[in-house]
């Protein structure tokens, strides 16, 4: 008769009771002790760029009056403040690429109308650092939620050009006791339709071009297309900052490629149809011959408010997407309207 070997299972469980308690004990110290959140690497913005570089002359770090830097957990921020302290408060916000410097015909015209302004460069553009995460709403409307502390305004009138549109609205959303009862939104980005976006930008959101563009060999091809360009040809400044950013600032495109897919360049519907909205005024600006947001986005963005909004839509016939650029008066007199009518 075969014998019937019992002491392969009782082995077996031995093993088990001496290791179960070790497994145990393993498992809890992983739980009780996770590893520190990693910090967040900061590329460094146009003042690390050495002085010989055109970008010092196209967009000085004294542009405006009264600059400073203010630093916070994602970064240091740059910022001007301007105008008389009794003023009327108003922030600036520039869009997806240029950055402060998008209001130069503007900015100095509100302050002469007495106006206290305060603009700044977003994350990843001009003087402000990179920080290397996701550029979503939330990135933005703190930054800007940072800033107002550190400047010590309790509330101010908004203006937002292009994807600073869509910031605006985000950050009334999210912020509505720091927002006066008047926003002026100009060329708003913010419900844009992925079917309305060129191949090109669709391209440029790719996680995997964001890579390639921010890899060193891409920043060395494109440092060498900028430097070898003809230096006496007539150039657009918003151009030529734009491409300076992209071929010295490591922190740029991928700023650019993360906006575009996760910023308030689209998804902002909520932000828009929110009940804030109600007690408040939206003044849209927009141009006819807009070809980055066209102009039937003035209308989508008003339907999107709540009937107790009163918002009015200014059309700027054959006005492009820059209309701070090509028609700054106007933009200025809309928003002084705006904000001294009852």
């Amino acid at each position: 008769m075969r014998k019937i070997a019992l002491g392969t299972p009782f082995q077996c469980l031995t093993y088990s009771l001496l290791l179960l308690p070790i497994l145990l004990l393993t498992i809890y110290f992983l739980a009780a002790f996770p590893n520190p959140p990693e910090t967040v690497y900061l590329y460094p913005g146009l003042s690390s760029l050495p002085l010989s570089c055109k970008s010092w002359k196209l967009y000085p770090e004294d542009f405006y009056q009264g600059g400073a830097y203010a630093s916070f957990p994602y970064g240091k921020t740059r910022y001007f403040l301007m105008g008389p302290h009794d003023g009327k408060k108003i922030v600036l916000i520039h869009g997806l690429s240029v950055p402060a410097m998008i209001w130069k015909d503007v900015a100095p015209n509100l302050v002469a109308r007495g106006y206290r302004v305060l603009l700044y460069d977003l994350y990843g553009r001009g003087y402000s650092d990179g920080p290397q995460t996701k550029y979503n709403s939330n990135l933005y409307i703190t930054q800007l939620a940072l800033l107002m502390q550190h400047v010590k305004w309790d509330k101010a009138v908004l203006v937002g050009v292009s994807m600073g549109g869509g910031l605006a609205a985000a950050f009334t959303a999210s912020f509505p006791d720091l927002v006066e009862d008047r926003v002026i939104i100009i060329s708003s980005a913010g419900l844009v339709l992925t079917s309305d976006m060129s191949r090109t930008t669709k391209i440029m959101s790719l996680p995997l071009v964001q890579t390639l563009t921010s890899s060193l060999v891409a920043q060395k091809f494109l440092q060498h297309l900028t430097d070898s360009s003809n230096d006496t040809a007539p150039v657009d400044p918003l151009q030529e900052i734009v491409r300076l950013q992209s071929a010295h600032l490591p922190g740029f495109n991928a700023a650019i490629s993360s906006s575009l897919r996760d910023g308030p360049v689209r998804g902002e519907y909520r932000s828009f149809s929110s009940s804030v909205w109600d007690a408040r005024k939206l003044l849209i600006i927009h141009g006819t011959n807009d070809n980055t947001v066209p102009y039937k986005y003035a209308a989508m963005i008003q339907t999107a408010l709540p009937q107790g909004c009163q918002s009015e839509i200014v059309t700027i016939d054959g006005g492009g997407h820059d209309l701070t650029i090509s028609h700054p008066e106007t933009i200025v007199n809309q928003i002084d309207r705006w904000i001294s009518t009852p």
